[in-house]
């Protein structure tokens, strides 16, 4: 079992408050730091602004030594995926190693157009995540040395030298987040080492659960399911973390007594019958203070 902070800073906290949180994090023994991806407050004003996701782990990987850091999750629509690739290889190599990539197709169509940012339909939306995908991963894990072209409907790289490469080799942990029936799982299934179905129950994992036998042969790594849960406002502002929850989860391929839950699978490089499993913890800004 592992336990990871995870954090919404679009409500509403500053890169201070995000360090301080982060510090706690690597204090207290916690796994991970991950935050949103998210550039408007949905709850609350917003004050004093969104912070850049990707710019806050840069930050975060020289103040801390031990946590993984990442995304839950970037939208596809924010960043290119050549540039996406530079950043993150550049953070986990700041970091010495410690980050992961949590992309979705996005949903939250306001902030797209508070700042002027395109938002396709659903359906655009996903071929740009799965073209992204395989921009991301085959820049990551060409051989060095060796160049990396591609040609999509949404993208083209022609002679890329698919520099730099991350310091996790073959790459850095991806995360596919979202609640699609089909196409998404089955791009988890393709190309992630996570499926992240936030606030998902154990039926609505056990529906997505096909989409992803379905395309398991076309898979490079297995995946991890991890969902998470968050409480209501924080009557206790002095407290920064609220709450986590367990997840029931069995390796795949593991004999136990218990039958394995719809949906979770065993983490890469995780031992034969050894329990690897996620879970997030939701921070409030005041805590922070």
């Amino acid at each position: 079992m592992q336990l990871r902070i995870f954090t919404e800073p679009q409500e509403g906290a500053t890169y201070d408050q995000l360090r301080r949180v982060a510090a706690a994090t690597e204090d207290l023994g916690f796994d991970a730091f991950f935050r949103s991806d998210h550039y408007l407050a949905m709850d609350t004003d917003g004050l004093p602004g969104p912070t850049d996701a990707w710019v806050t782990l840069a930050g975060l990987a020289r103040e801390t030594t031990r946590i993984r850091l990442g995304t839950l999750v970037s939208p596809v629509t924010f960043r290119l995926p050549g540039p996406l690739a530079i950043s993150v290889a550049q953070i986990d190599a700041m970091s010495g190693g410690r980050v992961e990539l949590g992309i979705g197709a996005g949903w939250y169509e306001v902030e797209h157009t508070a700042y002027g940012i395109p938002f396709p339909r659903l359906g655009d939306r996903f071929d740009l995540l799965e073209e992204q995908l395989a921009v991301i991963t085959g820049l990551w894990e060409s051989p060095p040395g060796q160049r990396y072209s591609f040609t999509g409907d949404r993208y083209t790289l022609t002679d890329s030298p698919a520099l730099p490469k991350p310091v996790q080799r073959p790459r850095p942990p991806l995360i596919l987040g979202g609640k699609g029936r089909t196409r998404t799982p089955r791009l988890a299934a393709r190309f992630a080492d996570e499926f992240n179905v936030g606030f998902s129950s154990r039926r609505g994992r056990a529906r997505r659960r096909p989409a992803c036998d379905g395309d398991r042969t076309r898979r490079r790594r297995p995946a991890t399911d991890r969902s998470r849960g968050h409480a209501g406002p924080d009557r206790r502002p002095d407290r920064a973390v609220r709450r986590a929850r367990r997840l029931p989860c069995v390796p795949a391929g593991a004999r136990s007594r218990r039958p394995r839950p719809p949906g979770t699978a065993l983490r890469p490089g995780a031992e034969p019958g050894r329990l690897t499993c996620s879970s997030a913890v939701l921070v409030s800004s005041a805590g922070a203070e």
